[in-house]
């Protein structure tokens, strides 16, 4: 951050006393307009007392007050909300589990502009799973800031559309695995699986979901049909649509077309590379309710200028702003949340409503899909937590909050 930009976002404390004479923080952020999650309020200003938002309003008129951070332009929008994030920091999740791990991939996406995100698993041993959802549940006794909960992406996919995931540890879900899920999803604020209906039975999907579980449907051949049935069975949500699975037809629309057909979530991987500009438009376009939500898929390098990173045993390489196997395999994206807003943005090709739905779906629609958009995430709303970033007028990173607290 250059050193105007750092002067201006400084932290000045004013210390008001509120109903039964606590003493708590007061800030007041001008200068940019303000995203509250839904909709672009221009010119607005946002007060902020002890970490939580407390309003979006009118500036004060005349000189800046003493407790004012003035932003220079560009929009203030709540933190982002990732919920596939495979890595950063130069660790992938899972390799040496513990909360340590989790701090560190949370840390780094944080500097990145998402405050709050679910560190995801990609397909590894049942040793390693068990490991990672015990060190998901102390973080989650710990308060981790940032933490969500988890996302294991696997092992319970299709072969045939196994991506970067080791062939050999792809199985069909066990009585076991049943069992290990629904208890860990009680004690994770959040436990999101990605699975193929290929390798489960409906009735282990709504055992999932009645445990609390968000299945995603993922990495799978599944026909229309297919794919209707698991919605019916309790599946919300659709991973990295277009990517893991066959192509949508006309005649055999696939799991894409019921991603798109269907009243359920699907993330998608905007970085420009995974899913065409175009092919983007389209699916915003074509997308029920409740629409598309922007994920990562981020993995050890991101935060860092690290030339690749090793995965199961395989060199991962990154050149040109992608990630590949050796034989070409695109292995997770060079990308952060962030980055995907502004390629969102530059799809939709429409400044006014476009800014708006590329911002949602790295906040908002993110956050409903998880429950915790009533609680204030993804949102600037009175009472919610002042997690928040500074964005330029290119959607360049200026600026992140936590709770109030300058990243």
């Amino acid at each position: 951050m250059a050193g105007q930009e750092q002067a201006a976002c400084r932290r000045v404390r004013v210390w008001v006393f509120g109903a039964k004479g606590a003493k708590m923080a007061e800030h007041i952020f001008i200068g940019a307009d303000v995203f509250d999650g839904a909709r672009l309020h221009r010119g607005a200003a946002l007060w902020v007392r002890d970490g939580r938002v407390l309003a979006i309003g009118e500036p004060p008129k005349g000189p800046a007050p003493a407790h004012a951070h003035v932003l220079s332009g560009g929009i203030l929008a709540p933190g982002l909300v990732d919920l596939q994030v495979n890595g950063g920091g130069g660790v992938m999740l899972g390799q040496s589990p513990g909360v340590a791990e989790i701090a560190c991939i949370i840390r780094a996406h944080g500097r990145l502009g998402t405050t709050s995100l679910l560190p995801t698993l990609i397909t590894d041993t049942p040793e390693v799973t068990g490991a990672v959802l015990a060190a998901g549940v102390q973080a989650a006794r710990q308060r981790l800031p940032g933490f969500l909960g988890l996302h294991l992406e696997g092992p319970h996919l299709d072969p045939a559309r196994k991506g970067a995931h080791a062939a050999d540890l792809i199985r069909p879900m066990q009585p076991q695995d049943l069992a290990m899920l629904c208890a860990a999803a009680a004690q994770l604020p959040v436990l999101m699986v990605t699975l193929a209906p290929e390798a489960v039975t409906p009735e282990q999907i709504t055992a999932l979901v009645a445990a609390g579980v968000i299945v995603s449907l993922g990495h799978s051949d599944c026909s229309f049909e297919t794919a209707q049935a698991a919605f019916g069975a309790g599946a919300r949500g659709v991973t990295h649509v277009f990517n893991a699975m066959a192509p949508l037809g006309h005649r055999a629309p696939g799991l894409a077309g019921a991603a798109l057909a269907a009243a359920v979530y699907a993330g998608v991987i905007a970085d420009g590379v995974h899913v065409a500009p175009a092919v983007l438009r389209i699916a915003a376009a074509a997308k029920r309710a409740p629409g598309l939500f922007l994920v990562s898929d981020a993995m050890a390098v991101a935060g860092t200028d690290l030339t690749g990173f090793d995965l199961g045993g395989r060199r991962i390489l990154r050149r040109g702003g992608q990630l590949r196997l050796a034989d070409g395999t695109l292995a997770g994206a060079d990308c952060d949340l962030r980055c995907a807003v502004a390629v969102m943005m530059t799809a939709l090709d429409d400044p006014e409503t476009g800014l708006e739905t590329a911002l949602a779906m790295a906040t908002a629609r993110p956050a409903a899909l998880i429950g915790q958009a009533a609680a204030g995430l993804g949102h600037l709303q009175p009472g919610g937590a002042a997690d928040m970033v500074h964005l330029g007028a290119d959607l360049s990173l200026k600026a992140v909050w936590r709770g109030g607290v300058l990243l």
